[in-house]
């Protein structure tokens, strides 16, 4: 069985918009939380704020952990083609918060663009189920 651990952020504005990152690989685009898989040795909080930074353009601080997802892809589900294990996905999710920087999109990355979107919103988004689990980690659904 394949692994990937990955951390997100949810990132809500004083005016109530979540920041979100347009994914653009695999069957279908949706819009999901900033984040991404961690690189050999790096520290979830870290590897949360330079996916955000990296999707987002947002330098952002981490306020608290809100949990852990965990979730088993079968084989026939994964996004790469001809694999034959399934894939365990542990998603570490963190509240966080903007601290610097500017809105702009990532270039050629696994995300194209990033918006804000009201909390009222998100739910008419074509959207990952992440988007979802992330916002009832954070109690905002």
């Amino acid at each position: 069985m394949d692994l990937r651990v990955a951390a997100y952020a949810v990132v809500i504005d004083a005016e109530d918009r979540l920041l979100l990152a347009h994914w653009n690989e695999g069957r279908r685009a949706a819009w999901t939380m900033p984040g991404g898989g961690l690189e050999p040795g790096e520290d979830p909080e870290r590897a949360a704020r330079r996916e955000v930074r990296e999707e987002t353009g947002y330098k952002v601080e981490i306020d608290e952990l809100l949990g852990i997802h965990s979730r088993v892809i079968p084989p026939g589900r994964r996004l790469t083609q001809g694999v034959t294990e399934p894939l365990h996905t542990l998603r570490i999710i963190y509240r966080a918060r903007v601290i610097g920087g500017r809105l702009r999109n990532e270039t050629d990355g696994s995300t194209d663009r990033a918006e804000w979107f009201p909390l009222s919103e998100v739910r008419s988004l074509q959207r990952v189920k992440l988007v979802d689990i992330a916002l009832e980690m954070a109690q905002k659904t």
